[in-house]
């Protein structure tokens, strides 16, 4: 992360080191939040649509009606007169040729949209923070393997530019404009129809180059594509997050990297230019969690752990299918079982002797016979 560097070198339009550094500002370590952003730049976008809609005439400019019923032809406005192949056919519906489109767009759709202030600066914040992380940076797409680091500092000279050419042989000497060649790389032709609309061609977005005082700064890199200038104090979520993606490759002026402080605030000390706002606090300073509930302070405090084995409870038995759950309520159970089974082998032996007479064979012994005769005995 950015935030593990204190301080940050700044360096010469030569892209030698300038021999200052600058404190890392607050901001940076904001917490990154891309649920927030792409939600607030969805909104955002929106406000600089302009209305459109068809004529409020288009499809009705006929005279057309019924036929009615019994003609064996659908009750679709028709066109009238004769002579030609257009009386007759069906006219007005959406689904007729030459009719107007279903649910006519109007002017009056909403078109913009409120944005809750506290939810634009958070957003802008957490855009901020990830300009500062290389490896948001580089999966945005931004080719900064050349750059000394991120973020990338520069001394106020770059303030003073006048022609394309020194703006040109800056990016050159910083090694940034491999990323500015990306852009012309990927220039291509529009799918759609905005090729009709004065918007033929599309292309990626290169180095944003935000300053502090417009000395020609703005003018020397107009003519570059892809790279975009900003003043630190209008910052816009559109240029720090393109299309609701966090990490775009930013070139900060010195003057422009201290003034952050001053304008977003710290922690310790609120902003002197936006009005009750403090830095958004991360949820987690440490998102290191096995480290975290490793550590001896938190291991301290905790309770020994509960080694002791709870069984957990048995489900009732269904007396019907647990015979043992069953003679638990009804002890006569046991006999009742009995009896039936003692009952069915008498009908089956009884089924076995009809069946060997009819046949001539012998019947099979009866196995209860010797207990039977026992019972007698014992009785006389």
């Amino acid at each position: 992360m950015a935030a593990a560097r204190p301080q940050v070198s700044v360096y010469t339009e030569k892209n030698a080191s300038a021999g200052t550094v600058v404190c890392l500002p607050a901001v940076f370590r904001a917490p990154v939040r891309p649920d927030i952003v792409s939600f607030i730049h969805n909104e955002v976008a929106k406000n600089k649509r302009q209305p459109y809609c068809v004529n409020v005439d288009a499809g009705h400019q006929t005279s057309a009606e019924s036929w009615g019923t019994g003609r064996a032809v659908a009750r679709i406005p028709r066109v009238r007169g004769g002579g030609t192949h257009r009386s007759g056919q069906a006219a007005f519906g959406n689904m007729c040729r030459s009719g107007r489109m279903f649910a006519p767009t109007k002017t009056w759709r909403r078109w913009h949209r409120k944005v809750n202030v506290a939810q634009k600066r958070y957003a802008i914040c957490s855009a901020i923070a990830a300009t500062g992380v290389p490896a948001l940076v580089m999966a945005k797409g931004h080719v900064i393997s050349g750059i000394n680091e991120v973020p990338l500092v520069v001394s106020d000279k770059v303030q003073a530019f006048q022609k394309t050419k020194e703006a040109v042989e800056f990016l050159r000497r910083s090694k940034a404009w491999a990323d500015v060649a990306k852009v012309y790389a990927t220039r291509r032709m529009r799918a759609g129809k905005g090729k009709l609309r004065n918007r033929r061609r599309v292309q990626k977005r290169g180095p944003l180059v935000v300053y502090d005082q417009d000395q020609g700064l703005t003018k020397a890199f107009r003519n570059i594509p892809g790279v975009d200038c900003i003043q630190v104090d209008a910052l816009n979520l559109l240029k720090l997050a393109p299309g609701g993606h966090l990490g775009r490759f930013c070139i900060w002026s010195e003057s422009a990297f201290k003034k952050l402080d001053a304008i977003y605030g710290t922690w310790r000390k609120p902003s002197m230019c936006k009005k009750d706002w403090n830095l958004p606090m991360p949820k987690m300073v440490n998102t290191d969690l096995s480290k975290l509930l490793k550590s001896e302070e938190i291991r301290k405090v905790l309770r020994a752990p509960n080694r002791k084995v709870v069984k957990a409870k048995k489900t009732k038995a269904n007396p019907l299918k647990n015979i043992r759950a069953m003679l638990k309520l009804n002890p006569y159970a046991a006999v009742l079982k009995k009896n039936a089974e003692l009952t069915a082998a008498a009908n089956l032996r009884k089924k076995a002797a009809v069946i060997a007479v009819k046949s001539g064979s012998k019947a099979a012994p009866n196995p209860m016979a010797k207990r039977n005769a026992k019972v007698k005995k014992s009785k006389k």
